[in-house]
């Protein structure tokens, strides 16, 4: 039987993870019971950097409960660096991994057909939300429409899909000779290739605790996505750049019309055009600069992270 890897990735979460914890061992046991996977299977839950006592609560579930282990980054280094550092912990150790959440928002019943779907060959399966009801008017726009946008731009997406996902151990090989430092799981797994499915659930109101990914993190992991995944940005301001131009030539020719027959254009419309291109030029040196600066920090070949505990193993 195959041994499966449910990786958790907690960031301060005292308040859910006791919650929570006894739902993913009990889905676990309930498949070691079934014979769908190994007896050697675990839960390997990854503290990324909490400042309050998610580490010891961890450490407390390893010592209680045979399924569970985990690992402590030695500073905070983000959800996605979190769960590459699950992976790649357990890379060695298993036949199949999950990624999931641990605030108990995604359905874990949806592991099931995971598998299921695993022993049909799929090396990838993704979980896909079905709806969006427990969001915000104004997140489900702005997710629906940043999904299509990377779809727009050639990025290669799974449409309504995180990072809660099922992948095997040759395709997990795979996935982690991908060494870039800015790193985007959602948009690189697909990359990878291999036989993929997806599994439809309803994602559920967090059950305990605030979120930890405000609209800043959010709109951070978005612009990396962006400009981890495509080039097009900067497709579009050559585009613009061309069109800015076009535009210019065109309102000298009405200048010089204007001044023929001697009718002034007045200073409020030139001053109008200089705000307009100089807001292009700030907007597209901003752009190159992100792609700059991303291409900076992948050449320095900085650790992605740095695990500095692992509880005992029982």
């Amino acid at each position: 039987m195959d041994i499966l890897y449910i990786i958790i990735p907690c960031y301060n979460e005292e308040k859910v993870l006791p919650i929570t914890a006894p739902s993913f061992i009990s889905k676990l046991g309930s498949l070691i019971s079934a014979e769908k996977i190994s007896p050697e299977s675990r839960i390997l839950f990854v503290n990324d950097g909490s400042r309050d006592s998610t580490w010891e609560i961890i450490c407390s579930l390893a010592k209680t409960e045979k399924l569970c282990k985990g690992i402590s980054l030695s500073r905070n280094r983000g959800h996605q660096n979190a769960l590459l550092a699950g992976l790649t912990e357990a890379s060695d150790k298993c036949d199949i991994t999950i990624t999931i959440d641990c605030d108990g928002q995604d359905d874990i019943n949806a592991i099931d057909e995971m598998v299921d779907k695993y022993d049909a060959g799929c090396d990838i399966v993704y979980g896909v939300r079905n709806d969006r009801r427990t969001d915000s008017a104004f997140k489900r726009f702005t997710a629906q429409s940043y999904y299509k946008f990377l779809a727009k731009l050639g990025a290669e997406v799974v449409y309504n899909h995180a990072d809660y996902r099922l992948i095997s151990s040759r395709a997990l090989k795979e996935l982690l000779k991908y060494e870039e430092v800015n790193i985007y799981l959602r948009g690189m797994v697909p990359l990878v290739g291999f036989k993929s499915g997806t599994v439809e659930y309803v994602r559920e109101e967090r059950k305990a605790g605030e979120t930890h990914y405000p609209l800043r993190k959010m709109a951070d992991l978005a612009i990396n996505g962006i400009t981890g995944l495509t080039v097009s940005p900067m497709r579009i301001i050559l585009g613009c750049g061309v069109a800015v131009m076009g535009l210019a030539f065109i309102w000298l020719i009405v200048l010089a019309v204007l001044a023929a027959c001697g009718v002034k254009a007045g200073l409020i419309w030139i001053a109008a055009l200089i705000v307009f291109f100089g807001g292009i030029q700030l907007g597209a040196i901003g752009v190159i600069g992100e792609y700059i600066g991303k291409m900076y920090l992948e050449t320095k070949h900085r650790p992605r992270f740095v695990i500095s505990e692992r509880t005992p193993e029982n």
